[in-house]
Protein backbone atom coordinates (compact mmCIF):
# COMPACT_ATOMS: atom_id res chain seq x y z
CA UNK A 1 0.00 0.00 0.00
CA UNK A 2 1.53 3.40 -0.86
CA UNK A 3 2.90 5.85 1.74
CA UNK A 4 0.22 8.64 0.74
CA UNK A 5 -2.71 5.91 1.67
CA UNK A 6 -1.31 4.34 4.62
CA UNK A 7 -0.64 8.32 5.92
CA UNK A 8 -3.78 9.80 5.30
CA UNK A 9 -6.41 6.66 6.36
CA UNK A 10 -4.06 6.43 9.67
CA UNK A 11 -4.66 10.14 10.44
CA UNK A 12 -8.07 10.54 9.26
CA UNK A 13 -9.09 7.87 11.65
CA UNK A 14 -6.39 7.64 14.29
CA UNK A 15 -5.37 3.99 15.00
CA UNK A 16 -6.62 1.62 18.27
CA UNK A 17 -4.67 2.46 21.06
CA UNK A 18 -3.34 -0.46 24.00
CA UNK A 19 -4.56 -0.29 27.57
CA UNK A 20 -1.76 2.63 28.03
CA UNK A 21 -3.52 4.59 26.04
CA UNK A 22 -0.82 4.53 23.05
CA UNK A 23 -1.78 4.24 19.54
CA UNK A 24 -1.16 0.98 18.02
CA UNK A 25 0.93 0.91 14.35
CA UNK A 26 2.28 4.05 15.24
CA UNK A 27 5.57 3.16 13.96
CA UNK A 28 3.77 2.13 10.32
CA UNK A 29 2.67 5.64 10.72
CA UNK A 30 5.68 7.17 10.85
CA UNK A 31 7.10 5.04 8.71
CA UNK A 32 4.33 5.87 6.03
CA UNK A 33 4.54 9.48 6.45
CA UNK A 34 8.49 9.84 6.01
CA UNK A 35 7.78 6.82 2.63
CA UNK A 36 5.54 10.29 1.34
CA UNK A 37 7.72 13.00 1.83
CA UNK A 38 10.41 11.13 0.42
CA UNK A 39 8.08 10.17 -2.69
CA UNK A 40 7.11 14.13 -2.79
CA UNK A 41 10.64 15.32 -2.54
CA UNK A 42 11.87 13.12 -5.16
CA UNK A 43 9.10 14.44 -7.82
CA UNK A 44 10.02 18.13 -6.82
CA UNK A 45 13.37 17.34 -7.51
CA UNK A 46 12.06 16.01 -11.57
CA UNK A 47 10.14 19.39 -11.71
CA UNK A 48 13.77 21.00 -10.56
CA UNK A 49 15.39 18.92 -13.73
CA UNK A 50 12.40 19.58 -16.26
CA UNK A 51 12.86 23.52 -15.63
CA UNK A 52 16.74 23.18 -16.12
CA UNK A 53 16.27 21.29 -19.37
CA UNK A 54 13.91 24.16 -20.37
CA UNK A 55 10.87 22.28 -20.10
CA UNK A 56 8.15 23.52 -18.19
CA UNK A 57 6.57 20.77 -16.54
CA UNK A 58 2.84 22.53 -16.01
CA UNK A 59 1.62 23.39 -19.39
CA UNK A 60 -0.94 24.83 -20.86
CA UNK A 61 -3.31 24.51 -24.17
CA UNK A 62 -2.61 21.31 -25.55
CA UNK A 63 -4.60 20.64 -29.49
CA UNK A 64 -5.86 16.68 -29.20
CA UNK A 65 -7.46 15.54 -32.23
CA UNK A 66 -9.05 12.32 -30.90
CA UNK A 67 -10.24 10.50 -27.18
CA UNK A 68 -9.12 6.84 -26.22
CA UNK A 69 -12.26 5.88 -26.81
CA UNK A 70 -12.40 7.17 -30.49
CA UNK A 71 -9.45 5.59 -30.93
CA UNK A 72 -10.74 1.94 -29.07
CA UNK A 73 -14.06 2.17 -31.47
CA UNK A 74 -12.72 3.88 -34.90
CA UNK A 75 -9.48 1.35 -34.98
CA UNK A 76 -10.21 0.36 -38.48
CA UNK A 77 -10.02 4.07 -39.57
CA UNK A 78 -7.37 4.96 -37.14
CA UNK A 79 -4.35 2.43 -37.69
CA UNK A 80 -1.27 3.58 -39.20
CA UNK A 81 -2.61 7.52 -38.49
CA UNK A 82 -1.19 9.71 -36.61
CA UNK A 83 -3.55 10.99 -33.39
CA UNK A 84 -3.14 13.49 -30.58
CA UNK A 85 -4.38 12.61 -27.05
CA UNK A 86 -3.86 13.52 -23.64
CA UNK A 87 -4.55 12.54 -20.42
CA UNK A 88 -3.03 11.28 -16.84
CA UNK A 89 -0.57 8.55 -16.66
CA UNK A 90 -2.01 5.64 -14.72
CA UNK A 91 0.31 2.99 -14.74
CA UNK A 92 4.04 2.57 -16.11
CA UNK A 93 5.80 -0.41 -17.60
CA UNK A 94 9.47 -0.42 -18.54
CA UNK A 95 11.66 -2.54 -20.41
CA UNK A 96 14.97 -0.71 -21.51
CA UNK A 97 14.99 0.52 -24.74
CA UNK A 98 11.05 0.36 -24.38
CA UNK A 99 8.57 1.38 -22.19
CA UNK A 100 4.88 1.23 -21.98
CA UNK A 101 2.36 2.97 -19.94
CA UNK A 102 -0.99 3.51 -19.50
CA UNK A 103 -3.41 6.82 -20.51
CA UNK A 104 -6.71 7.90 -19.08
CA UNK A 105 -8.39 10.86 -20.32
CA UNK A 106 -12.51 11.05 -19.59
CA UNK A 107 -13.82 9.01 -21.91
CA UNK A 108 -11.59 5.73 -21.27
CA UNK A 109 -8.25 4.67 -21.55
CA UNK A 110 -5.44 3.81 -24.03
CA UNK A 111 -2.11 2.15 -24.09
CA UNK A 112 1.16 4.30 -25.08
CA UNK A 113 4.42 2.80 -25.93
CA UNK A 114 7.70 4.95 -25.79
CA UNK A 115 10.23 3.50 -27.78
CA UNK A 116 14.35 4.73 -27.86
CA UNK A 117 15.01 4.33 -31.39
CA UNK A 118 11.39 6.31 -32.42
CA UNK A 119 11.34 9.07 -30.18
CA UNK A 120 15.76 9.65 -30.05
CA UNK A 121 18.05 8.95 -26.97
CA UNK A 122 17.25 12.55 -25.41
CA UNK A 123 13.83 12.92 -25.65
CA UNK A 124 13.47 9.34 -24.16
CA UNK A 125 15.39 9.92 -21.44
CA UNK A 126 12.95 12.51 -20.27
CA UNK A 127 10.97 9.52 -20.08
CA UNK A 128 12.71 9.10 -16.86
CA UNK A 129 10.86 11.74 -15.75
CA UNK A 130 7.24 11.00 -16.00
CA UNK A 131 5.27 9.37 -12.92
CA UNK A 132 1.97 8.08 -12.29
CA UNK A 133 -0.43 10.84 -12.12
CA UNK A 134 1.36 12.93 -14.77
CA UNK A 135 -0.79 14.68 -17.31
CA UNK A 136 0.82 13.98 -20.80
CA UNK A 137 -0.20 15.46 -23.98
CA UNK A 138 1.10 12.31 -26.67
CA UNK A 139 1.75 12.49 -30.49
CA UNK A 140 1.85 9.19 -32.11
CA UNK A 141 0.68 6.68 -34.54
CA UNK A 142 -2.23 3.85 -33.73
CA UNK A 143 -1.13 0.53 -34.14
CA UNK A 144 -1.88 -3.08 -32.69
CA UNK A 145 0.50 -5.16 -30.82
CA UNK A 146 1.30 -8.71 -31.36
CA UNK A 147 -0.47 -9.32 -28.30
CA UNK A 148 -3.36 -7.51 -29.89
CA UNK A 149 -4.00 -4.82 -27.54
CA UNK A 150 -4.38 -1.39 -29.43
CA UNK A 151 -1.74 1.27 -28.59
CA UNK A 152 -0.60 4.41 -29.72
CA UNK A 153 3.41 4.76 -30.32
CA UNK A 154 4.62 7.85 -29.34
CA UNK A 155 6.60 10.47 -31.73
CA UNK A 156 6.69 12.81 -29.30
CA UNK A 157 4.87 13.52 -25.95
CA UNK A 158 4.53 17.12 -23.93
CA UNK A 159 4.68 17.57 -19.81
CA UNK A 160 1.13 18.98 -18.98
CA UNK A 161 0.77 18.95 -14.89
CA UNK A 162 3.55 16.93 -12.79
CA UNK A 163 1.92 14.91 -9.92
CA UNK A 164 4.21 16.06 -6.63
CA UNK A 165 1.87 13.11 -4.83
CA UNK A 166 1.39 9.60 -5.79
CA UNK A 167 -1.98 8.00 -6.46
CA UNK A 168 -3.79 5.51 -4.31
CA UNK A 169 -1.70 1.89 -5.17
CA UNK A 170 -4.09 0.31 -8.40
CA UNK A 171 -4.87 -3.08 -6.27
CA UNK A 172 -5.68 -1.29 -3.11
CA UNK A 173 -7.60 1.21 -4.69
CA UNK A 174 -9.27 4.03 -2.35
CA UNK A 175 -11.14 1.96 0.59
CA UNK A 176 -11.72 4.30 3.23
CA UNK A 177 -14.67 5.55 3.03
CA UNK A 178 -14.96 9.05 4.73
CA UNK A 179 -11.08 9.45 2.83
CA UNK A 180 -13.43 8.94 -0.44
CA UNK A 181 -16.22 11.38 0.13
CA UNK A 182 -13.16 13.86 1.82
CA UNK A 183 -10.92 13.99 -1.22
CA UNK A 184 -13.53 12.83 -4.01
CA UNK A 185 -10.98 13.98 -6.54
CA UNK A 186 -8.72 10.65 -5.85
CA UNK A 187 -11.78 8.79 -5.31
CA UNK A 188 -13.08 9.31 -9.29
CA UNK A 189 -9.22 8.47 -10.43
CA UNK A 190 -8.78 5.37 -8.55
CA UNK A 191 -12.36 3.82 -8.08
CA UNK A 192 -14.49 4.21 -12.33
CA UNK A 193 -17.60 2.97 -10.88
CA UNK A 194 -17.51 6.20 -8.57
CA UNK A 195 -17.23 7.97 -11.65
CA UNK A 196 -19.51 6.34 -13.53
CA UNK A 197 -22.17 7.28 -10.73
CA UNK A 198 -21.74 10.99 -11.53
CA UNK A 199 -22.11 10.35 -15.48
CA UNK A 200 -25.03 8.14 -14.44
CA UNK A 201 -26.15 11.45 -12.39
CA UNK A 202 -25.88 13.77 -15.12
CA UNK A 203 -27.83 11.74 -17.41
CA UNK A 204 -31.37 11.32 -14.73
CA UNK A 205 -30.79 15.39 -14.68
CA UNK A 206 -30.53 15.82 -18.70
CA UNK A 207 -33.65 12.92 -18.27
CA UNK A 208 -35.85 15.11 -16.24
CA UNK A 209 -35.10 17.95 -17.92
CA UNK A 210 -35.82 16.90 -21.36
CA UNK A 211 -39.10 14.66 -20.27
CA UNK A 212 -40.30 18.29 -18.57
CA UNK A 213 -39.78 20.26 -21.08
CA UNK A 214 -41.44 17.94 -23.52
CA UNK A 215 -44.57 18.43 -21.10
CA UNK A 216 -44.36 22.31 -22.16
CA UNK A 217 -43.10 22.76 -18.59
CA UNK A 218 -40.32 26.41 -18.32
CA UNK A 219 -37.35 25.41 -16.50
CA UNK A 220 -37.00 29.08 -14.48
CA UNK A 221 -34.17 30.01 -11.81
CA UNK A 222 -35.52 31.93 -8.53
CA UNK A 223 -33.30 33.25 -5.33
CA UNK A 224 -31.38 30.98 -3.54
CA UNK A 225 -31.24 34.02 -0.35
CA UNK A 226 -34.36 34.48 0.94
CA UNK A 227 -36.15 37.09 3.59
CA UNK A 228 -37.90 34.61 4.85
CA UNK A 229 -37.59 30.67 5.52
CA UNK A 230 -40.50 29.21 4.57
CA UNK A 231 -42.02 26.79 1.61
CA UNK A 232 -41.11 23.71 3.90
CA UNK A 233 -40.38 22.02 7.26
CA UNK A 234 -37.07 22.84 8.27
CA UNK A 235 -34.46 24.69 9.71
CA UNK A 236 -32.50 27.06 7.31
CA UNK A 237 -29.28 28.14 7.79
CA UNK A 238 -28.66 31.99 8.43
CA UNK A 239 -26.46 34.36 6.48
CA UNK A 240 -26.10 38.41 6.99
CA UNK A 241 -25.86 40.48 3.94
CA UNK A 242 -23.06 43.66 5.22
CA UNK A 243 -24.60 46.37 2.11
CA UNK A 244 -28.00 46.11 3.37
CA UNK A 245 -27.17 45.06 7.16
CA UNK A 246 -29.75 42.83 7.07
CA UNK A 247 -30.02 38.32 7.82
CA UNK A 248 -30.88 36.56 4.94
CA UNK A 249 -31.87 32.64 4.90
CA UNK A 250 -30.30 29.89 2.69
CA UNK A 251 -33.70 28.58 1.23
CA UNK A 252 -35.13 25.69 2.12
CA UNK A 253 -37.93 24.93 -0.79
CA UNK A 254 -37.93 26.34 -4.04
CA UNK A 255 -41.68 26.35 -3.69
CA UNK A 256 -43.14 29.94 -3.02
CA UNK A 257 -41.28 31.94 -5.80
CA UNK A 258 -42.19 29.52 -8.52
CA UNK A 259 -45.68 29.79 -7.24
CA UNK A 260 -45.20 33.67 -7.58
CA UNK A 261 -44.27 32.76 -11.01
CA UNK A 262 -47.38 30.87 -11.55
CA UNK A 263 -49.38 34.33 -10.35
CA UNK A 264 -47.09 36.19 -13.01
CA UNK A 265 -48.70 33.60 -15.81
CA UNK A 266 -46.66 30.72 -16.42
CA UNK A 267 -48.76 27.93 -16.39
CA UNK A 268 -45.64 25.38 -16.32
CA UNK A 269 -42.64 26.01 -14.54
CA UNK A 270 -39.95 24.16 -13.01
CA UNK A 271 -36.60 24.26 -11.15
CA UNK A 272 -33.43 22.18 -10.25
CA UNK A 273 -31.83 23.76 -7.55
CA UNK A 274 -30.01 23.43 -4.40
CA UNK A 275 -31.83 23.36 -1.08
CA UNK A 276 -30.60 23.71 1.87
CA UNK A 277 -31.88 22.40 5.28
CA UNK A 278 -29.61 23.08 8.92
CA UNK A 279 -30.81 19.12 10.21
CA UNK A 280 -28.99 15.99 10.61
CA UNK A 281 -26.79 13.93 8.49
CA UNK A 282 -27.46 10.95 7.94
CA UNK A 283 -27.29 8.58 4.63
CA UNK A 284 -30.73 10.18 3.60
CA UNK A 285 -29.99 13.38 4.54
CA UNK A 286 -27.24 16.32 3.50
CA UNK A 287 -27.57 20.02 4.92
CA UNK A 288 -27.30 20.81 0.79
CA UNK A 289 -28.81 18.80 -1.54
CA UNK A 290 -30.69 19.12 -4.85
CA UNK A 291 -34.75 19.54 -5.38
CA UNK A 292 -36.69 19.50 -8.49
CA UNK A 293 -39.78 21.12 -7.85
CA UNK A 294 -42.49 22.42 -10.32
CA UNK A 295 -46.11 23.61 -10.48
CA UNK A 296 -48.51 23.26 -13.31
CA UNK A 297 -51.72 25.88 -13.28
CA UNK A 298 -55.29 24.40 -13.75
CA UNK A 299 -54.35 21.04 -11.89
CA UNK A 300 -54.40 18.73 -9.11
CA UNK A 301 -52.59 16.47 -7.36
CA UNK A 302 -54.34 13.17 -9.30
CA UNK A 303 -52.31 15.17 -12.47
CA UNK A 304 -49.02 15.17 -10.17
CA UNK A 305 -49.59 10.99 -9.25
CA UNK A 306 -49.84 10.74 -13.16
CA UNK A 307 -47.13 13.24 -13.92
CA UNK A 308 -44.57 11.41 -10.94
CA UNK A 309 -44.87 7.80 -12.00
CA UNK A 310 -44.48 8.93 -16.04
CA UNK A 311 -41.34 10.86 -14.82
CA UNK A 312 -39.36 8.10 -12.87
CA UNK A 313 -40.38 5.42 -15.58
CA UNK A 314 -39.27 8.01 -18.86
CA UNK A 315 -35.99 8.43 -16.55
CA UNK A 316 -35.57 4.73 -15.87
CA UNK A 317 -35.57 4.09 -19.24
CA UNK A 318 -33.73 6.07 -20.81
CA UNK A 319 -30.70 5.73 -17.88
CA UNK A 320 -30.82 1.95 -17.07
CA UNK A 321 -32.99 0.94 -20.15
CA UNK A 322 -36.03 -0.86 -18.09
CA UNK A 323 -38.54 0.11 -15.73
CA UNK A 324 -37.79 -3.19 -13.45
CA UNK A 325 -34.57 -2.16 -10.94
CA UNK A 326 -32.96 -3.64 -8.53
CA UNK A 327 -32.39 -1.53 -5.52
CA UNK A 328 -29.66 -3.10 -2.38
CA UNK A 329 -31.49 -6.70 -2.81
CA UNK A 330 -35.03 -5.19 -3.36
CA UNK A 331 -36.91 -5.62 -6.96
CA UNK A 332 -38.76 -2.65 -7.50
CA UNK A 333 -41.27 -2.47 -10.93
CA UNK A 334 -41.46 1.27 -12.07
CA UNK A 335 -44.19 0.37 -14.67
CA UNK A 336 -47.13 3.16 -14.27
CA UNK A 337 -49.37 3.15 -12.72
CA UNK A 338 -48.35 3.17 -9.26
CA UNK A 339 -50.85 1.87 -6.58
CA UNK A 340 -52.60 4.61 -4.29
CA UNK A 341 -52.90 4.38 -0.37
CA UNK A 342 -54.64 6.85 2.02
CA UNK A 343 -52.36 7.17 5.44
CA UNK A 344 -55.37 6.05 7.07
CA UNK A 345 -56.42 3.03 5.30
CA UNK A 346 -52.04 2.08 5.28
CA UNK A 347 -52.47 2.41 9.09
CA UNK A 348 -55.31 0.03 9.25
CA UNK A 349 -53.09 -1.98 6.79
CA UNK A 350 -50.28 -1.91 8.57
CA UNK A 351 -50.98 -1.04 12.16
CA UNK A 352 -54.32 -2.98 12.45
CA UNK A 353 -55.60 1.04 13.89
CA UNK A 354 -58.90 2.65 13.25
CA UNK A 355 -57.93 6.32 12.67
CA UNK A 356 -61.36 7.03 12.29
CA UNK A 357 -62.25 5.77 15.38
CA UNK A 358 -59.61 8.67 16.93
CA UNK A 359 -61.95 11.71 18.02
CA UNK A 360 -59.56 14.72 19.09
CA UNK A 361 -55.85 15.59 20.02
CA UNK A 362 -56.04 13.84 23.83
CA UNK A 363 -57.38 10.48 22.50
CA UNK A 364 -54.44 10.58 19.25
CA UNK A 365 -52.26 11.21 22.04
CA UNK A 366 -52.81 8.53 24.17
CA UNK A 367 -53.26 6.25 21.16
CA UNK A 368 -49.42 7.18 20.64
CA UNK A 369 -48.60 6.28 24.09
CA UNK A 370 -50.47 3.17 23.95
CA UNK A 371 -47.66 2.10 20.24
CA UNK A 372 -44.67 3.85 22.67
CA UNK A 373 -44.26 6.64 20.31
CA UNK A 374 -43.38 9.71 21.82
CA UNK A 375 -45.32 13.02 22.12
CA UNK A 376 -45.76 15.75 24.29
CA UNK A 377 -49.16 17.63 25.14
CA UNK A 378 -48.85 20.29 22.68
CA UNK A 379 -48.47 17.24 19.65
CA UNK A 380 -52.05 17.27 17.65
CA UNK A 381 -54.12 14.58 16.41
CA UNK A 382 -52.56 15.09 12.69
CA UNK A 383 -49.23 15.07 14.26
CA UNK A 384 -49.65 11.34 15.70
CA UNK A 385 -50.95 10.52 12.36
CA UNK A 386 -47.90 10.94 11.14
CA UNK A 387 -45.23 9.81 13.56
CA UNK A 388 -47.94 6.31 13.73
CA UNK A 389 -47.15 6.28 10.01
CA UNK A 390 -43.54 6.68 9.91
CA UNK A 391 -43.35 4.16 12.77
CA UNK A 392 -45.93 1.34 11.35
CA UNK A 393 -46.16 1.92 7.63
CA UNK A 394 -43.64 3.63 5.59
CA UNK A 395 -40.67 1.23 6.29
CA UNK A 396 -42.95 -1.35 4.85
CA UNK A 397 -43.63 1.05 1.66
CA UNK A 398 -41.15 -1.09 -0.92
CA UNK A 399 -42.85 0.32 -3.80
CA UNK A 400 -43.42 2.45 -5.62
CA UNK A 401 -46.52 3.58 -3.93
CA UNK A 402 -48.50 7.18 -3.47
CA UNK A 403 -49.44 7.85 0.29
CA UNK A 404 -52.01 10.07 0.42
CA UNK A 405 -54.37 12.53 2.35
CA UNK A 406 -51.58 14.02 5.31
CA UNK A 407 -53.28 16.19 7.87
CA UNK A 408 -53.47 19.48 7.69
CA UNK A 409 -51.08 20.49 10.33
CA UNK A 410 -48.01 19.18 8.44
CA UNK A 411 -49.86 20.85 5.20
CA UNK A 412 -49.89 24.18 5.61
CA UNK A 413 -49.89 24.78 1.72
CA UNK A 414 -52.15 22.31 0.45
CA UNK A 415 -55.67 22.45 -0.21
CA UNK A 416 -58.59 20.75 2.09
CA UNK A 417 -60.33 17.90 1.84
CA UNK A 418 -63.63 18.89 1.72
CA UNK A 419 -65.17 15.38 3.00
CA UNK A 420 -62.64 15.46 5.66
CA UNK A 421 -61.23 19.43 6.55
CA UNK A 422 -58.75 17.87 8.82
CA UNK A 423 -56.95 16.19 5.58
CA UNK A 424 -55.22 17.69 2.78
CA UNK A 425 -54.93 16.82 -1.01
CA UNK A 426 -51.46 15.72 -0.54
CA UNK A 427 -49.03 12.65 -1.70
CA UNK A 428 -45.83 11.58 -0.83
CA UNK A 429 -44.23 9.00 -3.31
CA UNK A 430 -42.35 6.07 -1.95
CA UNK A 431 -39.98 3.49 -3.19
CA UNK A 432 -37.98 1.13 -0.99
CA UNK A 433 -39.35 2.67 2.24
CA UNK A 434 -38.26 5.75 1.46
CA UNK A 435 -39.90 9.13 0.67
CA UNK A 436 -39.26 10.17 -3.21
CA UNK A 437 -41.60 13.13 -3.98
CA UNK A 438 -44.33 15.44 -2.07
CA UNK A 439 -47.26 16.73 -3.85
CA UNK A 440 -50.39 18.62 -3.20
CA UNK A 441 -53.45 20.35 -4.89
CA UNK A 442 -51.92 23.31 -3.88
CA UNK A 443 -53.78 26.11 -1.44
CA UNK A 444 -54.73 29.07 -3.57
CA UNK A 445 -57.39 30.67 -0.96
CA UNK A 446 -55.08 33.68 0.96
CA UNK A 447 -57.22 33.82 3.68
CA UNK A 448 -56.89 30.47 4.44
CA UNK A 449 -53.28 30.59 4.02
CA UNK A 450 -53.04 33.38 6.09
CA UNK A 451 -54.83 31.64 8.62
CA UNK A 452 -52.16 28.70 8.16
CA UNK A 453 -49.27 30.73 8.53
CA UNK A 454 -50.10 32.19 11.98
CA UNK A 455 -50.86 28.03 12.91
CA UNK A 456 -47.67 27.79 12.17
CA UNK A 457 -46.07 30.54 13.78
CA UNK A 458 -47.91 29.39 17.08
CA UNK A 459 -46.42 26.20 16.51
CA UNK A 460 -42.94 28.15 16.04
CA UNK A 461 -43.92 29.89 19.73
CA UNK A 462 -44.36 26.67 21.13
CA UNK A 463 -40.94 25.51 20.24
CA UNK A 464 -41.34 23.81 17.06
CA UNK A 465 -38.14 25.22 15.00
CA UNK A 466 -39.69 23.99 12.09
CA UNK A 467 -42.69 25.22 11.65
CA UNK A 468 -43.16 27.25 8.57
CA UNK A 469 -42.47 31.60 8.77
CA UNK A 470 -45.22 33.67 7.69
CA UNK A 471 -44.10 34.99 4.32
CA UNK A 472 -46.14 38.35 3.76
CA UNK A 473 -44.96 39.26 0.04
CA UNK A 474 -46.36 35.98 -1.26
CA UNK A 475 -49.64 36.42 0.88
CA UNK A 476 -49.46 39.46 -1.26
CA UNK A 477 -49.03 38.03 -4.58
CA UNK A 478 -51.67 34.86 -3.54
CA UNK A 479 -54.12 38.07 -3.24
CA UNK A 480 -53.56 39.48 -6.63
CA UNK A 481 -54.82 36.10 -7.79
CA UNK A 482 -53.48 32.43 -8.01
CA UNK A 483 -54.57 29.65 -10.20
CA UNK A 484 -55.61 26.41 -9.18
CA UNK A 485 -52.86 24.51 -9.47
CA UNK A 486 -50.93 21.04 -9.01
CA UNK A 487 -47.17 20.88 -7.45
CA UNK A 488 -44.38 18.62 -7.16
CA UNK A 489 -40.64 18.30 -5.51
CA UNK A 490 -38.59 15.44 -6.17
CA UNK A 491 -35.46 14.81 -4.17
CA UNK A 492 -33.04 14.39 -7.20
CA UNK A 493 -30.19 12.93 -4.82
CA UNK A 494 -32.50 10.00 -3.95
CA UNK A 495 -33.33 9.03 -7.13
CA UNK A 496 -29.97 9.09 -8.31
CA UNK A 497 -29.52 6.58 -5.16
CA UNK A 498 -32.09 4.66 -6.22
CA UNK A 499 -31.00 4.71 -10.30
CA UNK A 500 -27.32 4.11 -9.49
CA UNK A 501 -27.75 1.20 -6.84
CA UNK A 502 -25.95 3.02 -3.74
CA UNK A 503 -26.80 3.12 -0.50
CA UNK A 504 -26.11 6.37 1.08
CA UNK A 505 -26.76 9.60 -0.34
CA UNK A 506 -22.76 10.77 -0.02
CA UNK A 507 -22.29 8.38 -2.67
CA UNK A 508 -24.32 10.60 -5.32
CA UNK A 509 -22.93 13.59 -4.08
CA UNK A 510 -19.55 14.93 -5.27
CA UNK A 511 -18.69 16.70 -2.12
CA UNK A 512 -20.57 16.32 0.44
CA UNK A 513 -20.63 18.16 3.59
CA UNK A 514 -17.90 16.74 6.58
CA UNK A 515 -16.35 18.03 9.96
CA UNK A 516 -13.52 19.37 8.89
CA UNK A 517 -10.01 17.31 10.19
CA UNK A 518 -8.73 18.69 13.26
Amino acid sequence: MSGFLLYNAKICHWPRRDQTGLPLYLEEIVLSLTEENELINIRREKVDRLRRLGIEPYGGRYERTHSCRDIHEHFAELEGREVQIAGRIMALRGHGKASFADLRDQSGQIQIYFKVDVLGQEKYQLFELVDIGDFLGIQGVVFRTRRGEITVEVRDFTFLAKALRPLPEKWHGLKDVELRYRQRYLDLIVNPEVKETFLTRSRIIRALRSFLEAKGFVEVETPAMHTVASGAAARPFITHHNALDMDLYLRIALELHLKRVVVGGFEKVYEIGRVFRNEGISTKHNPEFTMLELYQAYADYNDMMQLTEEMFAHVAQEVRGTTRLTYQGQEIDLTPPWPRLSMIEALKEYAGIDWLAVPDDAAARALARQHGVPVTEKTTKGMVLEALVETYVEPHLTGPVFLLDHPVEISPLAKRKPDNPELTYRFEAFIVGREMGNAFSELNDPEDQRRRFQQQLEERQKGNEEAQALDEDFLLAMEHGMPPMGGLGVGVDRLVMLLTDSPSIRDVILFPLLRPRE
